[in-house]
């Protein structure tokens, strides 16, 4: 059942970040920074919390918080000027940590609790969490794409079908 588990997690996130990367090649580079208002997230501001989160959680996952004292949260939120170049290595680096992380863990590490800002958390429900969080992330990054291109985005996923009323 564990091997199961983290083959099934493993395989679900590689998913997201493939649409999150489709859905980021539909999205002009130039369009990346843009916000709905200034409540809203940026492409750019998406892809570096992902990139934080990922680095903060993943490195050394089973015995450190995953919440690291170097981690700027905050900041992740904050517009910048990354290039895209930049923010697509964030994004490999961010979810080659995680493949990395979750491909070590073995059977008996499923046995194991994390601390997550300074709360303990059964392995299961830390991978459980993240893929939640990331999912999240992804589909706010597929609604802006749909939002700046509107009538010409790509469906990444199954499309509206006709009313059969």
């Amino acid at each position: 059942m564990h091997r199961e588990f983290l083959e099934s997690t493993l395989g679900i996130l590689k998913e997201y970040k493939q649409l999150g990367e489709k859905a980021l090649q539909q999205i002009p580079k130039d369009k990346w920074d843009w916000q709905y208002n200034d409540n809203s997230n940026s492409v750019s501001v998406l892809v570096k919390h992902l990139w934080g989160n990922m680095m903060s959680r993943w490195t050394d996952f089973l015995n450190s918080d995953g919440e690291k004292p170097w981690r700027q949260r905050d900041a992740e939120f904050e517009a910048e000027n990354i290039s895209p170049k930049e923010l697509m290595e964030k994004w490999e680096e961010g979810w080659m940590t995680l493949f990395e992380a979750i491909s070590d863990l073995t059977i008996a590490d499923m046995e194991k609790e994390v601390l997550i800002n300074g709360k303990n958390h059964s392995v299961y429900d830390a991978l459980l969490r993240q893929l939640a969080h990331y999912a999240s992330h992804i589909g706010q990054i597929l609604y802006i794409g749909k939002m700046l291109k509107d009538q010409s985005w790509i469906n990444l996923s199954v499309p509206k079908r006709p009313s059969t009323n």
